[in-house]
């Protein structure tokens, strides 16, 4: 059997085992994604398998640096990988999609035992606002309200002005802006 029916023969069966699974999407002919875990919770992950032309006489490139990953600690990704790549290795030549899949949901708690309830973020920046006491931000001089009343009667705020002070010579401004000239 040629890798192209293999392939074709497996898109199938992936078509008939998954359907109606929210988790599982079909991206394209040759990639998969499938989700493990709940929206929203710190301890959900998608894995994307992708097809190379030569599957399944070669491995398939998985991918765990998906957007929905980002919450994921780059060890939990990397220990995820690595796993699915030596279990892929030991189905070379045959068909492994599914088997990879359903690996990753039996050893699920394994695989997320490194990965913490709650984001860790603000914790590391706390962390390196201690770390680095010599970069100070500055501060605006805050001005009391006669110090503010000052400056704003100094620039004529509270005088009586002509009407038209500040309009605009349309003429004058054209002229200044390159525009035709009228005559």
């Amino acid at each position: 059997m040629s890798t192209s029916e293999a392939q074709q023969e497996e898109l199938e069966v992936l078509k008939s085992i998954y359907d109606g699974d929210e988790a599982f999407k079909q991206m394209s002919d040759s990639v998969f994604h499938y989700k493990y875990g709940e929206d929203g919770s710190q301890k959900s992950f998608i894995v994307e398998i992708s097809w190379p032309s030569s599957y399944p006489e070669e491995l398939p490139v998985i991918n765990m640096e998906l957007f929905y990953n980002k919450h994921v600690l780059p060890q939990v990704k990397e220990a995820i990988k690595s796993a699915l790549l030596q279990q892929a290795g030991d189905l070379l030549g045959m068909s492994m999609t599914f088997s990879l899949f359903e690996w990753v949901k039996d050893n699920l708690d394994s695989f997320l035992s490194d990965q913490p309830e709650t984001l860790v973020l603000p914790s590391v920046m706390k962390e390196e606002a201690v770390e680095d006491p010599l970069e100070k931000k500055e501060r605006k001089e805050q001005l009391t309200k006669s110090q503010k009343r000052k400056i704003f009667d100094r620039f004529g705020a509270t005088t009586d002005r002509p009407r038209g002070w500040n309009w605009v010579d349309i003429m004058k401004h054209l002229a200044q802006s390159g525009g035709q000239k009228i005559e």
